[in-house]
């Protein structure tokens, strides 16, 4: 069996980490780098109910999207949320590693997830790495629907394959319109718009969209056909799709080098947001509607 370190350099190796953007925090959080490893668990957010279900699954590693110490800290106490994830790793032997934005930029990295799990057809990066010769590295990815289908079928289509959410699908646009490229992005990313735009895509699928950014990016496409119209899906069920990419990408290193690991995906729901409440019908003589 493996020991943490070759683990680690094997996880290294797909997400390096001089990728990472110079604000994030990647890497591994706690571990004894001699620990062995059998059993491995692939999860989005490194919050207690995930680290409770590593414990439960008796996992030596516990591999995250979400850096758990973002802005750095003083104290890993107990008395705070974070710190207490920390004893309940480093007392139930269980190492963290993270991999956030050098796993977005990598290749195959979380929007070709993102894009997979819908069934689309990647045409390049949607902002390439400069340092990639190959054109495939970057943020995003543009790609094609194999068939045109209006953006109401599109919206469908992102419900019915991402994981359920309080917040469902969000549309900007005619749901009547056509679309047949459609450009991607997990997690957060209407800083994007303009290389969308650039792109030509038809679509925009992404999460996190604000309203001052929708509105402006609304007002521009109004001087042409509306495009790119715009899908907001919750900042976890568009990333999630990684965790189960980046679960096979280890599972055939450990069948390559003889590991025998156990890899697994967590499949608990941890997006923040817990219900959605909507409004009664409105009565047949309103005349009230969406645009």
């Amino acid at each position: 069996m493996p020991v943490l370190q070759e683990v680690i350099a094997a996880l290294e190796a797909l997400w390096p980490p001089d990728r990472a953007e110079s604000w994030d925090a990647v890497g591994t959080v706690c571990g004894d780098p001699e620990a062995a490893v059998t059993r491995v668990l692939f999860a989005v957010d490194p919050v207690q109910e995930v680290v409770d279900e590593a414990v439960k699954l008796g996992a030596d590693l516990l591999v995250t999207h979400h850096p758990l110490y973002l802005r750095g800290t003083s104290t890993v106490s107990a008395a705070t949320f974070k710190g207490r994830v920390v004893h309940t790793l480093i007392k139930n032997d269980i190492a963290l590693h993270v991999a956030h934005t050098n796993a977005d930029r990598a290749d195959p990295g979380v929007s070709d997830a993102l894009a997979g799990a819908l069934g689309l057809r990647i045409t390049g990066p949607l902002v390439p790495d400069e340092t990639d010769p190959g054109g495939r590295r970057g943020l995003g990815r543009v790609c094609e629907l194999d068939t045109p289908m209006t953006l109401a079928a599109f919206a469908d289509l992102a419900a019915a394959r991402l994981p359920r959410t309080a917040q469902g699908i969000r549309v900007a646009g005619d749901p009547h319109r056509e679309v047949r490229t459609v450009a991607v992005c997990g997690g957060s990313g209407d800083s994007l718009f303009a290389d969308v735009r650039r792109a030509g895509a038809d679509v925009y699928l992404t999460a996190d969209l604000r309203h001052h950014p929708v509105s402006e990016a609304q007002q521009q496409g109004l001087s042409g056909d509306g495009r790119p119209f715009l899908v907001d899906a919750a900042h976890w069920a568009t990333e999630w799709p990684w965790c189960e990419q980046a679960a096979a990408q280890l599972d055939q290193i450990s069948d390559r080098k003889g590991w025998d690991l156990r890899v697994h995906v967590s499949s608990l729901v941890t997006d923040p947001w817990t219900a959605l409440s909507v409004p009664p019908s409105s009565p047949p003589h309103s005349t009230e509607h969406l645009a």
